[in-house]
């Protein structure tokens, strides 16, 4: 993959198949601390003890559509390239978290990419999903959160071109006045 926010939406869709009706992004970039923190955090089923030994061997998949998982390897490789790490904490009926720390400045981290477009393909690909989008940089956050949506839209879904093109540009504007700030 060539930038960060494809491995968070490859991993945010196996918490869709893992059956999760929320999943939470955060991003946090702390210059000071020269650190860039992915989090993404599901209520699915979670693994059991056995799955979770095995999640990060590229030849082990709970999929039957095919023989290789290469989410989670591939996501650590990119982590451990930039003097980082990867953590994944699960637990039967409680949900995921899979935690990556990366050096903000080091030369081989892939860049973060279009976090924008990962969270409006998961919520256009999975419009009954909650999904909260929580991006700080040196302290200042912007968050996002569908969940609010939901009262003020009624029975109208996520999904209709005019929300979703409403969604995109509040991310959008969030984020760039984010990083603005920083």
């Amino acid at each position: 993959m060539l930038e960060l926010s494809l491995n968070v939406l490859d991993i945010a869709q196996n918490s869709v198949v893992a059956g999760a009706t929320v999943v939470e992004l955060t991003v946090t970039e702390e210059t000071a601390r020269n650190r860039l923190t992915l989090t993404i955090r599901d209520n699915g089923c979670g693994m059991t003890p056995e799955q979770l030994a095995r999640v990060r061997d590229p030849f082990f998949t709970t999929r039957t559509t095919r023989k290789v998982g290469m989410g989670i390897p591939l996501f650590r490789v990119a982590a451990e390239a930039a003097n980082g790490s990867l953590d994944i904490e699960s637990e039967q009926g409680v949900g995921t978290t899979v935690t990556a720390l990366f050096e903000l400045r080091h030369i081989d981290r892939m860049p973060l990419g279009d976090m924008v477009g990962t969270v409006t393909t998961l919520i256009r690909l999975n419009p009954e999903l909650d999904i909260v989008y929580r991006h700080t940089v040196d302290g200042e956050e912007f968050a996002f959160d569908t969940a609010s949506l939901r009262p003020i839209l009624g029975e109208v879904s996520l999904a209709e071109s005019e929300v979703m093109e409403w969604i995109t540009a509040n991310l959008a504007e969030g984020v760039t006045a984010l990083n603005s700030q920083a």
